[in-house]
């Protein structure tokens, strides 16, 4: 099991717009598999090795991704995303446009989601049992907001009680991407 990094709200909107940036999403997305250089991430996602470079520096410049020292041979330098917990205050204590840079955000999540899933439909014959692994729920609880943050730290306490706690190389486990929606029926 995972230690349970404690949460970190990130108010600043430099860093939420940071987080929005499309290429940096395609960067944070490569990042999970391990670390990076820039020259690996350039041709990764086809884009210039000074592009991916300065995305990079910007990550790490807000504390989203970590120089990996030891790696490091000559001028290479590698680097990998930082663990956390990271949240977004709830709208009614966001700006006007930190609510516009979280929507767009939301959005683009839910957008990612539809892609992940199909590149996985398309894929699912050749995954043999791991294609049986999709996952789908769809429910609906009633309960007072106080509640629904209950609800939220006990689903996130549950991911870190599954998550790698160290080396999980060698056997016959995957990623399995987790996306947790939740919004009031209107």
């Amino acid at each position: 099991m995972a230690d349970q990094p404690v949460p970190q709200r990130i108010t600043d909107v430099a860093a939420l717009r940071l987080l929005a940036h499309p290429l940096r999403r395609r960067i944070e997305e490569h990042l999970r598999a391990g670390p990076v250089t820039a020259t690996t991430l350039a041709q990764a996602l086809g884009e210039s090795t000074g592009l991916t470079s300065y995305h990079l520096r910007q990550l790490a410049k807000h504390g989203f991704i970590e120089e990996v020292p030891e790696l490091a041979t000559g001028k290479e330098r590698w680097w990998r995303a930082v663990p956390g917990d990271r949240r977004y205050p709830p709208y009614s204590e966001q700006t006007p446009e930190m609510w516009a840079v979280s929507s767009e955000m939301n959005r683009n999540n839910l957008a990612e989601l539809v892609e992940l899933y199909e590149d996985f439909e398309r894929k699912a014959p050749e995954l043999g049992e791991w294609a049986d692994a999709f996952l789908f729920s769809r429910a609906t609880i009633r309960v007072d907001p106080a509640r629904l943050r209950e609800f939220f730290e006990e689903y996130i306490q549950l991911v870190y009680r599954y998550s790698p706690d160290g080396d999980d190389r060698g056997d016959d486990r995957k990623a399995v991407l987790l996306r947790l929606f939740g919004f009031p029926e209107t």
